[in-house]
Protein backbone atom coordinates (compact mmCIF):
# COMPACT_ATOMS: atom_id res chain seq x y z
CA UNK A 1 0.00 0.00 0.00
CA UNK A 2 1.10 3.56 -0.67
CA UNK A 3 2.64 5.23 2.01
CA UNK A 4 0.82 8.92 2.33
CA UNK A 5 1.86 11.89 4.45
CA UNK A 6 -1.51 12.01 5.58
CA UNK A 7 -3.81 10.14 8.55
CA UNK A 8 -6.00 7.29 6.99
CA UNK A 9 -9.26 9.98 7.50
CA UNK A 10 -6.78 12.08 4.67
CA UNK A 11 -6.58 15.04 7.66
CA UNK A 12 -3.34 16.96 7.68
CA UNK A 13 -1.78 16.56 11.24
CA UNK A 14 1.58 19.07 10.35
CA UNK A 15 1.53 22.42 8.11
CA UNK A 16 4.11 21.42 4.94
CA UNK A 17 6.46 24.23 5.65
CA UNK A 18 9.96 23.01 5.23
CA UNK A 19 11.48 23.84 1.57
CA UNK A 20 14.56 22.30 0.43
CA UNK A 21 17.32 25.05 2.05
CA UNK A 22 15.24 24.55 5.80
CA UNK A 23 15.89 20.62 5.71
CA UNK A 24 19.29 21.37 4.95
CA UNK A 25 19.73 23.88 7.68
CA UNK A 26 18.04 21.31 10.27
CA UNK A 27 20.20 18.94 9.63
CA UNK A 28 23.24 20.13 8.61
CA UNK A 29 23.09 22.64 11.43
CA UNK A 30 22.48 20.29 14.17
CA UNK A 31 25.61 18.47 13.30
CA UNK A 32 28.14 21.06 13.19
CA UNK A 33 26.27 22.70 16.22
CA UNK A 34 28.71 23.41 19.43
CA UNK A 35 30.99 20.24 19.09
CA UNK A 36 33.86 22.26 17.08
CA UNK A 37 33.89 25.26 19.67
CA UNK A 38 33.81 22.95 23.18
CA UNK A 39 35.40 19.83 22.04
CA UNK A 40 37.96 20.00 19.73
CA UNK A 41 41.17 20.57 21.59
CA UNK A 42 39.17 17.39 24.26
CA UNK A 43 39.71 15.37 20.69
CA UNK A 44 43.15 16.54 20.12
CA UNK A 45 44.13 15.80 23.56
CA UNK A 46 42.97 12.12 23.55
CA UNK A 47 44.05 11.06 20.02
CA UNK A 48 46.11 13.24 18.57
CA UNK A 49 46.04 15.03 15.29
CA UNK A 50 45.76 12.71 12.87
CA UNK A 51 44.17 10.19 15.43
CA UNK A 52 41.08 12.53 16.20
CA UNK A 53 40.59 13.03 12.31
CA UNK A 54 40.51 8.92 11.78
CA UNK A 55 37.74 9.00 14.44
CA UNK A 56 35.82 11.35 12.73
CA UNK A 57 36.71 8.78 9.14
CA UNK A 58 35.58 6.15 11.29
CA UNK A 59 32.03 7.72 12.47
CA UNK A 60 31.64 9.19 9.10
CA UNK A 61 31.90 5.87 7.56
CA UNK A 62 29.37 4.68 9.77
CA UNK A 63 26.76 7.63 9.70
CA UNK A 64 26.92 7.66 5.53
CA UNK A 65 25.85 4.32 5.51
CA UNK A 66 23.06 4.79 7.66
CA UNK A 67 21.65 7.69 6.09
CA UNK A 68 21.79 5.97 2.67
CA UNK A 69 19.37 3.47 4.77
CA UNK A 70 17.40 6.46 6.93
CA UNK A 71 17.35 8.42 2.51
CA UNK A 72 15.26 4.75 1.44
CA UNK A 73 13.30 4.40 4.53
CA UNK A 74 12.23 8.05 4.92
CA UNK A 75 10.89 8.60 1.35
CA UNK A 76 9.04 5.01 1.14
CA UNK A 77 7.42 6.08 4.84
CA UNK A 78 7.37 10.15 4.71
CA UNK A 79 5.79 10.10 8.15
CA UNK A 80 6.49 11.84 11.30
CA UNK A 81 8.21 9.10 13.48
CA UNK A 82 10.95 8.49 11.46
CA UNK A 83 12.57 5.66 13.36
CA UNK A 84 10.08 4.80 15.48
CA UNK A 85 7.69 4.01 11.75
CA UNK A 86 10.34 1.76 10.11
CA UNK A 87 11.20 -0.23 13.15
CA UNK A 88 7.42 -1.07 13.80
CA UNK A 89 6.63 -2.33 10.24
CA UNK A 90 9.82 -4.13 10.25
CA UNK A 91 9.75 -5.43 13.64
CA UNK A 92 6.67 -5.07 15.39
CA UNK A 93 6.34 -3.11 18.81
CA UNK A 94 8.96 -4.63 21.07
CA UNK A 95 11.54 -3.72 18.18
CA UNK A 96 9.91 -0.44 17.67
CA UNK A 97 10.03 0.60 21.34
CA UNK A 98 13.70 -0.03 21.52
CA UNK A 99 14.91 1.72 18.70
CA UNK A 100 12.64 5.06 19.05
CA UNK A 101 13.70 4.78 22.99
CA UNK A 102 17.19 5.22 22.32
CA UNK A 103 17.44 7.70 19.92
CA UNK A 104 14.75 10.02 22.12
CA UNK A 105 17.24 9.33 24.96
CA UNK A 106 19.83 10.66 22.21
CA UNK A 107 17.83 13.71 21.32
CA UNK A 108 17.04 14.45 25.02
CA UNK A 109 20.66 14.09 26.06
CA UNK A 110 21.06 16.99 23.16
CA UNK A 111 18.73 19.27 24.73
CA UNK A 112 20.08 18.91 28.01
CA UNK A 113 23.63 19.53 26.92
CA UNK A 114 23.03 22.68 25.05
CA UNK A 115 21.09 24.39 28.03
CA UNK A 116 24.49 23.54 30.10
CA UNK A 117 27.00 24.61 27.36
CA UNK A 118 25.26 27.73 26.37
CA UNK A 119 26.26 29.40 29.82
CA UNK A 120 29.75 27.76 29.62
CA UNK A 121 30.71 29.27 25.81
CA UNK A 122 28.93 32.83 27.46
CA UNK A 123 31.19 32.75 30.21
CA UNK A 124 34.81 32.93 28.15
CA UNK A 125 33.06 36.21 26.26
CA UNK A 126 31.61 37.83 29.97
CA UNK A 127 34.18 36.25 32.79
CA UNK A 128 32.09 38.21 35.57
CA UNK A 129 28.85 36.58 34.47
CA UNK A 130 28.93 33.69 37.55
CA UNK A 131 26.75 35.31 40.35
CA UNK A 132 24.65 34.02 43.08
CA UNK A 133 27.04 31.03 44.16
CA UNK A 134 24.49 27.97 45.10
CA UNK A 135 26.37 24.14 45.38
CA UNK A 136 28.88 22.39 43.98
CA UNK A 137 28.54 19.09 42.14
CA UNK A 138 31.41 16.87 40.81
CA UNK A 139 33.64 20.10 41.44
CA UNK A 140 32.15 22.44 39.56
CA UNK A 141 30.38 25.20 41.25
CA UNK A 142 26.95 25.68 39.81
CA UNK A 143 25.88 29.81 40.48
CA UNK A 144 22.30 30.86 40.00
CA UNK A 145 23.26 33.10 37.05
CA UNK A 146 25.14 30.20 34.95
CA UNK A 147 21.22 28.22 35.68
CA UNK A 148 19.41 31.86 34.90
CA UNK A 149 21.02 31.44 30.85
CA UNK A 150 20.10 27.72 30.61
CA UNK A 151 16.95 27.26 31.57
CA UNK A 152 15.49 30.84 30.24
CA UNK A 153 16.94 29.86 26.71
CA UNK A 154 15.23 26.72 26.85
CA UNK A 155 12.00 28.20 27.79
CA UNK A 156 12.47 30.63 24.63
CA UNK A 157 12.85 27.87 22.43
CA UNK A 158 10.30 25.55 23.90
CA UNK A 159 7.77 28.39 23.09
CA UNK A 160 9.33 28.69 19.43
CA UNK A 161 8.43 25.18 18.65
CA UNK A 162 5.28 25.34 20.17
CA UNK A 163 4.51 27.99 17.37
CA UNK A 164 5.57 25.40 14.50
CA UNK A 165 8.49 24.35 12.79
CA UNK A 166 8.49 27.36 10.26
CA UNK A 167 9.32 30.04 12.83
CA UNK A 168 11.88 27.20 14.13
CA UNK A 169 13.24 27.02 10.68
CA UNK A 170 13.57 30.48 9.83
CA UNK A 171 15.78 30.70 13.30
CA UNK A 172 18.03 27.91 12.05
CA UNK A 173 18.81 29.13 8.85
CA UNK A 174 20.17 32.40 9.70
CA UNK A 175 22.22 30.70 12.59
CA UNK A 176 23.68 28.28 10.50
CA UNK A 177 25.12 31.27 7.86
CA UNK A 178 26.81 32.99 10.96
CA UNK A 179 28.46 29.47 12.34
CA UNK A 180 29.62 28.56 8.23
CA UNK A 181 30.76 31.80 7.68
CA UNK A 182 32.85 31.80 10.56
CA UNK A 183 34.36 28.10 10.61
CA UNK A 184 35.33 28.60 7.17
CA UNK A 185 37.40 32.03 7.97
CA UNK A 186 38.92 29.85 10.83
CA UNK A 187 39.92 27.55 7.79
CA UNK A 188 41.08 29.74 6.13
CA UNK A 189 43.51 31.92 8.50
CA UNK A 190 44.84 28.25 9.70
CA UNK A 191 46.03 27.18 6.16
CA UNK A 192 47.43 30.80 5.45
CA UNK A 193 49.36 31.51 8.56
CA UNK A 194 49.50 27.67 10.75
CA UNK A 195 52.13 25.31 10.85
CA UNK A 196 52.43 21.86 10.41
CA UNK A 197 55.03 21.50 13.01
CA UNK A 198 51.99 22.21 15.46
CA UNK A 199 50.56 18.64 14.62
CA UNK A 200 52.52 16.94 16.43
CA UNK A 201 51.84 14.29 18.18
CA UNK A 202 49.73 12.63 15.53
CA UNK A 203 48.66 10.24 17.78
CA UNK A 204 48.27 10.07 21.54
CA UNK A 205 47.66 6.92 23.43
CA UNK A 206 47.38 4.72 20.61
CA UNK A 207 44.31 2.92 19.07
CA UNK A 208 42.58 3.37 22.83
CA UNK A 209 43.02 7.59 22.06
CA UNK A 210 41.44 6.66 18.50
CA UNK A 211 38.41 4.36 20.48
CA UNK A 212 38.07 7.16 22.68
CA UNK A 213 37.14 10.46 20.64
CA UNK A 214 35.33 7.60 18.11
CA UNK A 215 32.36 6.57 20.78
CA UNK A 216 31.71 10.26 20.67
CA UNK A 217 31.53 11.24 17.35
CA UNK A 218 27.88 9.58 17.04
CA UNK A 219 26.99 12.77 19.38
CA UNK A 220 28.26 14.95 16.79
CA UNK A 221 26.73 13.39 13.96
CA UNK A 222 23.31 13.18 15.35
CA UNK A 223 20.67 15.88 13.20
CA UNK A 224 20.72 13.95 10.04
CA UNK A 225 17.72 11.73 11.55
CA UNK A 226 15.92 14.80 12.40
CA UNK A 227 14.17 15.00 8.86
CA UNK A 228 12.83 11.90 9.04
CA UNK A 229 11.33 12.51 12.22
CA UNK A 230 9.65 16.01 10.82
CA UNK A 231 8.71 14.21 7.20
CA UNK A 232 5.21 15.25 7.27
CA UNK A 233 6.36 18.93 7.56
CA UNK A 234 8.39 18.65 4.28
CA UNK A 235 7.17 20.44 1.19
CA UNK A 236 9.71 18.83 -0.63
CA UNK A 237 9.66 15.53 -3.32
CA UNK A 238 10.27 12.74 -1.32
CA UNK A 239 13.47 11.61 -4.12
CA UNK A 240 14.93 14.94 -3.04
CA UNK A 241 14.88 14.22 0.64
CA UNK A 242 17.02 11.64 0.71
CA UNK A 243 19.51 12.98 -1.05
CA UNK A 244 19.93 16.23 0.91
CA UNK A 245 19.95 13.84 4.13
CA UNK A 246 23.32 12.49 2.37
CA UNK A 247 24.72 15.66 1.30
CA UNK A 248 24.76 16.82 4.58
CA UNK A 249 26.06 14.11 6.25
CA UNK A 250 29.01 14.24 3.68
CA UNK A 251 29.16 18.31 4.59
CA UNK A 252 29.73 17.40 8.30
CA UNK A 253 31.93 14.95 8.43
CA UNK A 254 34.13 17.41 6.34
CA UNK A 255 33.99 20.01 8.48
CA UNK A 256 34.37 18.20 11.43
CA UNK A 257 37.78 17.33 9.98
CA UNK A 258 38.20 20.24 8.48
CA UNK A 259 38.15 22.33 11.98
CA UNK A 260 40.42 19.53 13.57
CA UNK A 261 43.22 20.37 11.17
CA UNK A 262 42.77 24.29 11.43
CA UNK A 263 43.59 23.98 15.20
CA UNK A 264 46.10 21.62 14.77
CA UNK A 265 47.72 23.99 12.96
CA UNK A 266 47.41 27.24 14.72
CA UNK A 267 48.24 25.88 17.96
CA UNK A 268 51.08 23.42 18.99
CA UNK A 269 50.72 20.34 21.87
CA UNK A 270 51.45 22.99 24.86
CA UNK A 271 49.02 25.32 23.70
CA UNK A 272 46.23 22.87 23.37
CA UNK A 273 47.03 21.80 27.14
CA UNK A 274 46.56 24.66 28.47
CA UNK A 275 43.89 26.51 26.84
CA UNK A 276 40.15 27.07 28.12
CA UNK A 277 38.52 26.79 25.06
CA UNK A 278 41.18 25.63 22.05
CA UNK A 279 39.37 26.73 19.02
CA UNK A 280 38.77 30.08 20.15
CA UNK A 281 42.06 30.74 21.42
CA UNK A 282 43.24 29.37 17.71
CA UNK A 283 41.02 32.06 16.08
CA UNK A 284 42.83 34.37 18.73
CA UNK A 285 46.21 33.27 17.92
CA UNK A 286 45.95 33.59 14.06
CA UNK A 287 44.61 36.76 14.18
CA UNK A 288 47.72 38.57 15.87
CA UNK A 289 46.53 37.41 19.81
CA UNK A 290 43.62 40.04 19.40
CA UNK A 291 40.35 39.22 21.42
CA UNK A 292 37.77 40.04 18.68
CA UNK A 293 39.08 36.98 17.34
CA UNK A 294 38.00 34.59 19.95
CA UNK A 295 34.57 36.01 20.73
CA UNK A 296 33.95 35.84 17.09
CA UNK A 297 34.31 31.92 17.54
CA UNK A 298 32.24 32.04 20.85
CA UNK A 299 29.97 33.75 18.98
CA UNK A 300 29.71 31.01 16.40
CA UNK A 301 29.97 28.44 19.69
CA UNK A 302 26.56 30.11 20.33
CA UNK A 303 24.64 29.98 17.26
CA UNK A 304 25.73 25.97 16.93
CA UNK A 305 24.19 25.55 20.14
CA UNK A 306 21.04 27.22 19.54
CA UNK A 307 20.85 25.67 15.88
CA UNK A 308 21.29 21.88 17.49
CA UNK A 309 19.00 22.74 20.36
CA UNK A 310 16.84 23.55 18.23
CA UNK A 311 16.85 20.87 15.97
CA UNK A 312 16.51 18.77 18.74
CA UNK A 313 13.51 20.40 20.37
CA UNK A 314 11.81 19.35 16.53
CA UNK A 315 13.19 16.00 16.49
CA UNK A 316 12.90 14.99 20.35
CA UNK A 317 9.16 16.21 20.43
CA UNK A 318 8.29 14.40 17.22
CA UNK A 319 9.90 10.73 18.41
CA UNK A 320 7.78 11.40 21.42
CA UNK A 321 4.86 11.92 19.69
CA UNK A 322 5.37 9.51 17.74
CA UNK A 323 5.59 6.71 20.28
CA UNK A 324 2.54 8.02 22.01
CA UNK A 325 0.54 7.57 18.86
CA UNK A 326 1.77 3.88 18.54
CA UNK A 327 0.05 3.53 22.21
CA UNK A 328 3.78 2.51 24.10
CA UNK A 329 4.05 5.52 26.40
CA UNK A 330 1.10 7.66 27.71
CA UNK A 331 -0.96 9.31 25.15
CA UNK A 332 -1.56 12.64 25.71
CA UNK A 333 2.11 13.19 24.52
CA UNK A 334 0.30 12.83 21.32
CA UNK A 335 -1.98 16.01 21.70
CA UNK A 336 -1.43 18.72 18.93
CA UNK A 337 -1.90 22.37 19.70
CA UNK A 338 -5.34 23.09 18.00
CA UNK A 339 -4.19 26.62 16.50
CA UNK A 340 0.06 25.47 16.02
CA UNK A 341 -0.65 21.93 14.57
CA UNK A 342 2.21 20.57 16.74
CA UNK A 343 2.48 18.31 19.42
CA UNK A 344 3.12 20.75 21.91
CA UNK A 345 2.83 18.35 25.15
CA UNK A 346 5.89 16.26 24.21
CA UNK A 347 7.66 20.24 23.37
CA UNK A 348 6.98 21.08 26.58
CA UNK A 349 8.55 17.63 28.14
CA UNK A 350 11.92 18.31 25.98
CA UNK A 351 11.81 22.06 27.25
CA UNK A 352 11.54 21.37 30.74
CA UNK A 353 14.14 18.45 30.84
CA UNK A 354 16.25 21.08 29.22
CA UNK A 355 15.42 23.58 31.99
CA UNK A 356 16.24 21.06 34.55
CA UNK A 357 19.89 20.40 32.86
CA UNK A 358 21.83 23.75 34.20
CA UNK A 359 20.81 22.81 37.97
CA UNK A 360 23.35 20.05 37.28
CA UNK A 361 26.33 21.64 36.51
CA UNK A 362 29.14 21.28 33.53
CA UNK A 363 30.17 17.78 34.62
CA UNK A 364 26.59 16.53 32.68
CA UNK A 365 27.97 17.95 29.45
CA UNK A 366 30.70 14.34 29.22
CA UNK A 367 28.14 12.33 31.06
CA UNK A 368 25.23 13.39 28.06
CA UNK A 369 27.29 13.46 25.21
CA UNK A 370 28.43 9.49 26.08
CA UNK A 371 24.78 8.23 26.90
CA UNK A 372 23.03 10.30 24.32
CA UNK A 373 26.00 8.84 22.06
CA UNK A 374 24.85 5.11 23.47
CA UNK A 375 21.29 5.76 22.35
CA UNK A 376 21.69 7.07 18.68
CA UNK A 377 23.98 3.88 18.10
CA UNK A 378 21.68 1.26 19.42
CA UNK A 379 18.55 3.60 17.54
CA UNK A 380 20.55 3.06 14.02
CA UNK A 381 21.51 -0.44 14.90
CA UNK A 382 17.78 -0.92 15.07
CA UNK A 383 16.70 1.13 11.40
CA UNK A 384 19.32 -1.01 10.04
CA UNK A 385 18.10 -4.23 10.89
CA UNK A 386 15.15 -2.89 9.55
CA UNK A 387 16.23 -1.98 6.59
CA UNK A 388 17.16 -4.94 5.83
CA UNK A 389 14.26 -6.77 7.11
CA UNK A 390 12.28 -4.55 5.04
CA UNK A 391 14.15 -5.31 1.91
CA UNK A 392 13.67 -8.91 2.27
CA UNK A 393 9.73 -8.92 3.35
CA UNK A 394 8.59 -6.36 1.34
CA UNK A 395 10.30 -5.85 -1.93
CA UNK A 396 7.12 -4.37 -4.09
CA UNK A 397 7.18 -1.49 -1.11
CA UNK A 398 7.54 1.89 -3.19
CA UNK A 399 10.39 3.40 -3.18
CA UNK A 400 11.12 6.93 -4.22
CA UNK A 401 14.78 7.43 -3.09
CA UNK A 402 16.50 3.56 -3.97
CA UNK A 403 19.82 2.67 -2.98
CA UNK A 404 22.21 0.83 -4.88
CA UNK A 405 23.87 -2.26 -3.32
CA UNK A 406 21.26 -2.65 -0.58
CA UNK A 407 22.75 -6.08 0.38
CA UNK A 408 26.32 -4.13 1.42
CA UNK A 409 25.19 -1.14 2.42
CA UNK A 410 22.76 -2.83 4.56
CA UNK A 411 25.60 -5.32 6.01
CA UNK A 412 27.81 -2.54 6.56
CA UNK A 413 25.56 -0.47 8.66
CA UNK A 414 24.56 -3.24 11.11
CA UNK A 415 28.32 -4.35 11.14
CA UNK A 416 29.29 -0.78 11.86
CA UNK A 417 26.52 0.04 14.45
CA UNK A 418 26.69 -2.83 16.31
CA UNK A 419 30.64 -2.80 16.30
CA UNK A 420 30.27 0.56 17.50
CA UNK A 421 28.00 -0.40 20.35
CA UNK A 422 30.82 -2.92 21.61
CA UNK A 423 33.28 0.00 22.36
CA UNK A 424 30.37 1.44 25.33
CA UNK A 425 30.27 -1.72 27.72
CA UNK A 426 31.59 -0.54 30.68
CA UNK A 427 35.31 -2.25 30.88
CA UNK A 428 36.56 -1.55 27.50
CA UNK A 429 39.23 1.17 26.95
CA UNK A 430 36.50 3.41 26.26
CA UNK A 431 33.40 1.97 28.05
CA UNK A 432 30.86 3.90 30.07
CA UNK A 433 31.96 5.78 33.45
CA UNK A 434 29.55 4.87 36.34
CA UNK A 435 28.11 8.46 35.74
CA UNK A 436 27.03 7.79 32.60
CA UNK A 437 26.07 3.96 32.84
CA UNK A 438 23.51 5.42 36.17
CA UNK A 439 21.75 7.54 33.03
CA UNK A 440 21.32 4.68 30.48
CA UNK A 441 20.06 2.23 33.04
CA UNK A 442 17.60 4.65 34.90
CA UNK A 443 16.40 5.87 30.99
CA UNK A 444 16.37 2.00 30.23
CA UNK A 445 14.19 1.13 33.79
CA UNK A 446 11.99 3.98 33.22
CA UNK A 447 10.86 2.89 29.62
CA UNK A 448 10.34 -0.71 30.75
CA UNK A 449 7.90 0.71 33.03
CA UNK A 450 6.49 2.80 30.74
CA UNK A 451 6.14 0.33 28.16
CA UNK A 452 4.55 -2.25 30.30
CA UNK A 453 2.16 -0.74 31.95
CA UNK A 454 0.77 1.55 28.34
CA UNK A 455 0.62 -2.07 26.76
CA UNK A 456 -0.96 -3.10 30.16
CA UNK A 457 -3.78 -0.32 30.10
CA UNK A 458 -4.70 -1.46 26.23
CA UNK A 459 -4.67 -5.14 26.96
CA UNK A 460 -7.48 -4.91 29.75
CA UNK A 461 -9.47 -2.82 27.63
CA UNK A 462 -9.44 -6.13 25.10
CA UNK A 463 -7.24 -4.78 22.68
CA UNK A 464 -4.90 -6.64 20.48
CA UNK A 465 -1.94 -5.98 19.01
CA UNK A 466 -3.88 -5.60 15.27
CA UNK A 467 -6.18 -3.47 16.63
CA UNK A 468 -3.49 -0.99 18.36
CA UNK A 469 -1.12 -1.01 16.16
CA UNK A 470 -2.81 -1.55 12.31
CA UNK A 471 -0.07 -2.72 9.85
CA UNK A 472 1.46 -5.69 11.77
CA UNK A 473 4.67 -6.60 10.79
CA UNK A 474 5.33 -8.74 7.30
CA UNK A 475 6.37 -11.97 9.45
CA UNK A 476 3.51 -12.01 11.79
CA UNK A 477 1.35 -11.23 9.02
CA UNK A 478 2.76 -14.17 6.62
CA UNK A 479 2.54 -16.34 9.99
CA UNK A 480 -1.10 -15.03 10.56
CA UNK A 481 -1.70 -15.98 6.97
CA UNK A 482 -0.51 -19.51 7.00
CA UNK A 483 -2.18 -20.16 10.13
CA UNK A 484 -5.57 -19.44 8.08
CA UNK A 485 -4.45 -21.55 5.27
CA UNK A 486 -3.44 -24.29 7.19
CA UNK A 487 -7.22 -23.83 9.32
CA UNK A 488 -8.63 -23.97 5.81
CA UNK A 489 -7.12 -27.42 4.73
CA UNK A 490 -8.52 -29.17 7.84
Amino acid sequence: MKETNKKINNEERYEKVLSEKDIFAIAFGAMIGWGWVILAGYWIRGAGSIGAMIAFVIAGMMIIFEGLIFAELTSAMPLNGGEQKFSMRAMGKNGSFVCTWGIILSYISVTAFEACALPSVLQYIFPGILKGYMYTIAGFKVYASWVAIGSISAFILMLINIKGAGSAAKLQNFLTYVIAAIGILLIALAVIKGDTMNMHPFFENGYKGVLSVAVMTPFMFLGFDVIPQAAEEIDVPLKRIGKIMILSILMAVIWYIAIIFAVSLAMNANEINSANLVTADAMKKLWNNKEIAANIVIIGGAAGILTSWNSFFIGGSRAICALSEAKLIPEIFSKHHKKFKTPYVSILLVGTLSMIAPFFGKEMLTWLTNAGSFGAVVAYFCVAISFILLRKNEPELERPYKIKYPKLVGTMAVLLTGGMLILYIPGMPSGFKIQEFTIVLGWIILGAASYYLSLRKWRKRGYTDEMLFGDIPYYQRKKKKENKNSNEKR
